[in-house]
This record gives structure tokens, C-alpha cells and sequence, in this order.
């Protein structure tokens, strides 16, 4: 393979492309990585770097690795037989092929489903959903607020923005949306105000309950929650949470959102994240995985009790349900069912996160957790007060490792890891293999 010219590229790159979040004058010192080819889950830069991807760098959407030429293939003969089809009342075929298997999948009585480009606009088209929902139901017309919880991502638009509260990438942009508040998410290492663990389900869904009462039942549209969240890396909680939260939204007639746009279609072991707990939301947003990360696609799939009472859903884009995103998908589920992914990511899964637990006795690591395909170490300065690092002790290991060919992703406090769910043991245990020599190598050079 001839490689571009890198020095033209990463001018290229400085002059006339806007980094997200990465800093400009970094960009400049340190330079841009920029990606020409891949295959499985190696991925290979302009200077002939080749790195293991183990973490779809930094999104967790290619679930099923590069190089896929089946869902390549399904997206091309969808395009050049019918590439736009409109909106409105139009629809193309493999777009309502695509509802009918995510309504197959999904949670009980998660039917209906609108389709969008991104995982923020997914969660943009549930709250549309959910205030429209309540304004055409007629009990709670005037519901409009949404409750959302600290550290909590929720995505890059407006609305999901002001949903979002994680490391500061809302504050930039404010004044928002209004209508929005946060509350305490159940993080279970570093919980709420230094509580015991054992008393975090409990209080944080009070939390949840008083919130409502506080913002007034009547205005409250609905409550978002990652079932998983991703603020500091891979935040399972207790396993009683989701069923007082289940309970309280019921109560005061407030709708569950769960943002399945990270755990869903496969991440966590399961098709949807909800499903370890038993638990349906009323509206779930989806994306990432379930294109694998071969074409940008979103999806908001409501209830029946919501789709019933939507007479008209107002909103409207156009390239809702865009025909070679919609196929991308069904390739992609095939692949995953044929293969019976979810079964091998759940075993390889837990494979990872036990090799993952020696790195426990390293000093700065303060906790290794995760579920399916997604794990993370968390670092800490004390592990008895488990102190975060403020500086850029985090970023320094995850560049450590990079240098050193295997790529995860720096994530507040943690490191995170989302592979492919093809990854083998062997790729799985050189990951862990560099990232204790990375630790350790930057340890070292801490006073």
C-alpha cells in the first residue's frame, strides 16, 4: 500500500479540519493521527504506524471490526437500487425491514421506532417523543422537563446536550435548552458525597423521586439514564436500581429514556443493556453498534403506550431513515446472530476482565470493573480515599500506550476498552500485557 504524504496530510489537517475536543495548540505540538486502512481490529496511520484498536478509537461503534465486506456489500446494493427515498409519509422497504427486527429485539413492548444519523439525535427524537407524548395524552400537558443524572453523556446536539453533564462539554455552549436538571448517578467506586455502597440504589433513586417533586410532577416529561453510563469509565449499577427508578417513574407518570446508543446491540453481552435488569424503558435510544460503526445511523423506538397516543409525531429530517444506514444495520444484526456474537463477546468478555484484575495491585490503580465487551481501569492517587488525578497522569498512560500500538480510551478518571466482539483471546491478552507496562512505566516517573 503507497501511504499519502503525512506532512501534507497533518497540514492539511491543522488548516482546514475542526478537532473535536482536541486541543489546538496539542494538535500542533504533538501532531494529528490520521487513519488510511484497516483490517479486523488493527487499524494503520499515515506514517505506517499499525495500532490494535481496542476501542473503536474512542466511540465503542465498530463492534464488528474493519474490513467487513458483507455489510460493504449490502450498503452499496442498497444504494445504487434505491439510495433516498424522502420523508414524511414516504418510506423505503429496508427501513421498515429494520423497525420490524429492532421491535423483534427490543424490550417488551418497544415497537415503533424513528430513525436518525447519530446517537444525539436519537435521544433528541425521544424527547420530542416524550413531551409530545404528554401533551397529546392530555394528563400532563404542559410536561416538558427532563431529568437526567451528574456526569451523564447523552450526546452533541442542543437538547441532548442539555441533558449531558460530562467533563464540562456542556458548559461551553450555554445558555442551553432550558427544562433540564441532573441528579446523582449510582457510581458505585466513587459514590454519591463518599456513601457506602450499600446505600446508593436506594438513595439516588429518592434522589430521582424528589427531584420530580421538587421540578413539580405535572412539568416533569421524562427521566434519561445511560443503563450503563460512561462518565469515568464502564458505571454499572447496583442491581435493584433500575427497578426503584421503573417504580418511581410510574408513580408520578414521568417516562423512562434509556440511552442504549453505547450498550445496545450487543456491548454489554445482551442485545440491550436493560435486559440484565428485566426492565423496559418507554423510549430507548440506540445507535453506535448497530451499524457497527459502517454508517452513520440513530434510532428512538418507543412503547406502544407512546405510539399509540402520538397521532402525529411531529419531526421531521432528511435522512430519517436513510435507506443505507437501514441496511447496514440488518447486515449487522445478521452477522451477529449468525455468529452468535453476543454469546462469544460475553465470554471473551469476561475472559478480558479477569486478565484485567491483576492490574489491581499496581499503586495508582484504584479499580478494574466492567461487563461484556467493555471494561476499564480507573486510576487513583490514594487508593484508600481513591483521589482522582487532576493532571494529565491518565492521558499519559493512554498515550504510552498508544505509542506502544495498542489504542484505548481516556476517559475522566479511567481507561476504557470497548473491542470488537471478534477479538481474540490473544489480542485480548496483549492489550492487558501493554497496559500494565504502560501503568508501570508511568508510575515511575511519579513523585
Amino acid at each position: 500500500m503507497i501511504l499519502p504524504n503525512i506532512d501534507t496530510l497533518t497540514q492539511n489537517a491543522l488548516d482546514h479540519y475542526l478537532f473535536p475536543l482536541a486541543r489546538k495548540d496539542e494538535m500542533r505540538t504533538e501532531g494529528a493521527t490520521i487513519f488510511v486502512s484497516a483490517e479486523g481490529l488493527e487499524i494503520t496511520d499515515a506514517a505506517g504506524m499499525t495500532y490494535l484498536d481496542m476501542m473503536s478509537t474512542q466511540t465503542r461503534a465498530s463492534s464488528l471490526g474493519y474490513g467487513q465486506d458483507r455489510i460493504a456489500k449490502a450498503i452499496y446494493d442498497q444504494l445504487v437500487g434505491l439510495h433516498y427515498g424522502g420523508t414524511f409519509a414516504n418510506v423505503v422497504d429496508v427501513t421498515v425491514r429494520l423497525a420490524a427486527k429492532i421491535a423483534e429485539l427490543a424490550p417488551g413492548t418497544l415497537t415503533a421506532s424513528v430513525f436518525a444519523g447519530s446517537g444525539s439525535e436519537a435521544n433528541e427524537m425521544s424527547f420530542k417523543a416524550a413531551k409530545q407524548y404528554h401533551m397529546l395524552n392530555g394528563l400532563k400537558p404542559r410536561a416538558h422537563k427532563i431529568i437526567a443524572r451528574w456526569n451523564a453523556y447523552h450526546g452533541a446536539t442542543m437538547g441532548a446536550l442539555a441533558a449531558t453533564d460530562y467533563l464540562g462539554t456542556r458548559h461551553i455552549t450555554e445558555p442551553g435548552v432550558p427544562g433540564y436538571s441532573h441528579i446523582p448517578a449510582p457510581n458505585l467506586y466513587r459514590t454519591p458525597f463518599g456513601m457506602d455502597a450499600s446505600e446508593v440504589s436506594e438513595f439516588c433513586a429518592d434522589y430521582l423521586e424528589q427531584q420530580i417533586l421538587h421540578e413539580g410532577p405535572e412539568y416533569v416529561a421524562a427521566f434519561i439514564a445511560e443503563p450503563i453510563m460512561q462518565g469515568d469509565g464502564v458505571q454499572v449499577p447496583p442491581d435493584d436500581y433500575f427497578a426503584r427508578v421503573r417504580a418511581i417513574c410510574d408513580k408520578y407518570d414521568v417516562l423512562l429514556i434509556a440511552d442504549e446508543v453505547i450498550t445496545g446491540f450487543g456491548r454489554t453481552g445482551k442485545w440491550f443493556a436493560m435486559d440484565h435488569w428485566g426492565i423496559q424503558g418507554d423510549i430507548m435510544s440506540i445507535g453506535k453498534a448497530i451499524s457497527a460503526g459502517y454508517f452513520p445511523l440513530g434510532v428512538s423506538t418507543v412503547s406502544s403506550k407512546v405510539h399509540n397516543a402520538l397521532s402525529q409525531y411531529v419531526h421531521v429530517q432528511t435522512y430519517n431513515g436513510h435507506p443505507g444506514g437501514c441496511a447496514a444495520a440488518l447486515e449487522t444484526i445478521a452477522i451477529l446472530e449468525e455468529g452468535d456474537l453476543l454469546l462469544q463477546g460475553t465470554e471473551n468478555g469476561a475472559y478480558f476482565l479477569e486478565r484485567m484484575q491483576r492490574l489491581r495491585e499496581l499503586p495508582i490503580v484504584g479499580d478494574v470493573r466492567g461487563i461484556g465487551m467493555w471494561t476499564c481501569v480507573d486510576f487513583t492517587t490514594d487508593k484508600r480515599t481513591k483521589e482522582p488525578f487532576k493532571d494529565d497522569t491518565v492521558k499519559a498512560i493512554a498515550n504510552r500506550m498508544a505509542e506502544l500500538g495498542v489504542l484505548g480510551g481516556e476517559e475522566g478518571t479511567a481507561i476504557e476498552f470497548a473491542p470488537a466482539y471478534t477479538a481474540t483471546r490473544e489480542q485480548l491478552d496483549h492489550c492487558v500485557d501493554i497496559t500494565e507496562q504502560a501503568i508501570l512505566e508511568i508510575a515511575k516517573g511519579i513523585k
